[in-house]
């Protein structure tokens, strides 16, 4: 594998570790993220720290159009991409405003979808290429808690399938990366099960790992496939009177 990576959504906790790994690893690095303060920082730090190059380069996940001219007008495009974006959003105030439902959907799929359309298009005309989507074992079933953002990410679970299909005969691999729950700034404040949570330097590992290999979809921890299994065979006229 060429050593040189894209990270989409950069300044995410379990994205910048991810690109502390790789920098450590001897990867060239682009950095991808809104908030340019930010991408800028972590960029010079991995520089200075590892001795790599690491481009910072600002993008807005929400500004489609300019999605195919920034991906265009790159030179040489990174051979593996990994797309990190996500925003869990409000449930409780999506069941009631319809811009937080469309704040939900247009991270977790619309932008994502656009961006990495783009990409796959370059990465099919020179017949390589790697894409990891990080999706979410919450869109494996909708369940009442988070069922908007479930959806969404359902749809990102579903539109990496499509891609490894479309892209697996042009010699491009395409991996659907699904985490549980992981302790960072977007599940700040949330009672989550330490057994089942993992910090951003092991899912920085895990992404790593999955990075040399050819698998299609993996969740993050092996303990979440087993969870996910019981939860989607579930018969409906039970799982409908669970609260989840």
């Amino acid at each position: 594998m060429e050593k040189s990576v894209l990270i989409i959504g950069a300044t995410s906790d379990v994205a910048r570790a991810t690109a502390h790994l790789f920098a450590k690893k001897g990867y060239e690095l682009v950095l991808m993220a809104r908030n340019e303060d930010k991408v800028v920082a972590i960029s010079n730090d991995i520089t200075i720290r590892y001795g790599v190059s690491c481009t910072p380069v600002v993008m807005d996940i929400l500004s489609f159009e300019d999605h195919k001219p920034l991906i265009d007008n790159m030179g040489n495009l990174p051979f593996l991409t990994i797309c990190f974006v996500g925003y869990l959003g409000d449930q409780e105030l999506a069941e009631k405003r319809i811009d937080m439902t469309r704040a939900i959907i247009d991270a977790n799929y619309t932008g994502p979808v656009s961006l990495l359309n783009a990409i796959a298009n370059r990465y099919e005309k020179q017949s390589k290429g790697y894409i990891i989507g990080i999706s979410s074992v919450a869109g494996d079933r909708g369940r009442l808690s988070n069922y908007t953002y479930g959806s969404a990410k359902a749809g990102f679970t579903a539109y990496l399938s499509g891609l490894r299909n479309r892209l697996f005969h042009k010699g491009v691999h395409v991996v659907t990366v699904k985490p549980g729950f992981m302790d960072t700034q977007m599940t700040a404040g949330m009672d989550l099960p330490k057994l089942l949570t993992i910090k951003p330097a092991e899912a920085a590992q895990s992404i790593y790992r999955i990075a040399q290999s050819k698998k299609n979809t993996v969740y993050l921890s092996w303990k979440w496939r087993y969870i996910m299994l019981i939860i989607k065979i579930i018969p409906e006229a039970i799982f409908k009177r669970l609260k989840l």
